[in-house]
């Protein structure tokens, strides 16, 4: 099969390859599937430039699409010809989406609900369920205020639909008028130019000085401050689920007397209960037609540089996808 992959760390344009590997076979309680689509997220390109490698060869990406074509034993034979997403494709194992086939445990194979194309499956296994995960973690939202930062972001555009469905009020904070145009089309009412204004003062100004009752944070390490900064309200909860840094500095104090709480999760370790919840919640949403998906550049396998650098570039608004067929 064709598949891109690399053997050691490093920018794509010096480690990565496109070319054959072995066709995968499926083993017990999993499934083949001839892969439409390959979803490109930061955290590919972040394991590409530094997490140290498992095996010869990673096939990178861990969303993606496609039609079941083989099944192993204990997997019923009906699944065959199934249309399917991905979750947690290269998570914990070096052979990901970036490529024609992908062999996996039955369960990671979803039904992807009709009315929902193969470009759209390769966005939902981080970005629609870290949004799903997210605003689970948030709790009511009804008449709230929410601050979503990185609103125009593919996660961010997730959570602002989910919040707005919630019956919540969206802040986001966005780096443009184009990035702020595309998170108000998913419901956000107001925004915050990060890089020209202070976040805080803007939260205040919007909230009566109240600040808002939720943070739902892509990064935590620029984030913590605007607690101390009073922009959450005592009370108030953050939801966090990434930080561009692995050490963060914190307002003990500032966090004690608002009783506030922080909520952390990864989105590839989910428990049980939480996955179950997410799946079926996305397919709900998916099948009442009540979920925007957006999709961004699209590239062919040939082109998977380009791909991981669209990402790297932080300028594309919407999913980067693969195109495999």
């Amino acid at each position: 099969m064709r598949a891109a992959y690399y053997s050691r760390n490093g920018e794509a344009r010096d480690v990565m390859v496109v070319g054959d590997l072995p066709l995968p076979e499926p083993g017990p309680d999993e499934v083949r599937v001839r892969l439409h689509t390959s979803g490109v997220n930061p955290s590919d390109v972040k394991s590409r430039r530094a997490r140290p490698l498992s095996d010869p060869h990673i096939v990178p990406h861990s969303d993606g699409a496609g039609v079941i074509e083989a099944v192993g034993a204990g997997v019923s034979s009906a699944r065959i010809g199934e249309r399917v997403w991905i979750w947690n494709g290269q998570w914990a194992r070096p052979l990901g989406t970036a490529s024609e086939y992908i062999a996996l445990p039955s369960a990671q194979a979803v039904a992807l609900p009709e009315g929902t194309d193969f470009a759209a499956g390769a966005c939902l296994g981080i970005p629609a369920l870290t949004a799903v995960q997210a605003v689970r973690l948030a709790g009511d939202l009804k008449d709230k205020t929410v601050l979503v930062t990185g609103a125009s972001s593919a996660v961010g555009h997730y959570i602002t639909q989910l919040v707005s469905l919630a019956g919540g009020r969206v802040i986001g904070t966005v780096g443009s008028e184009v990035k702020a145009d595309h998170a108000r089309a998913a419901g956000m009412k107001d925004a915050i130019y990060y890089k020209t204004e202070s976040v805080a003062d803007r939260v205040k100004a919007l909230t009566a000085g109240r600040g808002v009752s939720v943070i739902i944070d892509m990064d935590f390490a620029s984030t913590a401050a605007l607690v101390t900064a009073g922009a959450l309200a005592a009370h108030g909860t953050v939801v966090c689920y990434g930080s561009n840094a692995p050490e963060v500095t914190i307002n003990f104090r500032a966090m004690l007397f608002g009783s506030i709480a922080v909520k952390f999760f990864l989105v590839y370790d989910l428990t049980p209960e939480d996955r179950a919840w997410g799946l079926e919640h996305l397919t709900g949403l998916m099948k009442a037609g009540q979920l925007q998906h957006s999709i961004g550049p699209r590239f062919p396998l040939a082109q998977i540089v380009q791909a991981h650098e669209a990402v790297e570039g932080g300028q594309a608004l919407g999913n980067v996808v693969v195109d495999l067929i």
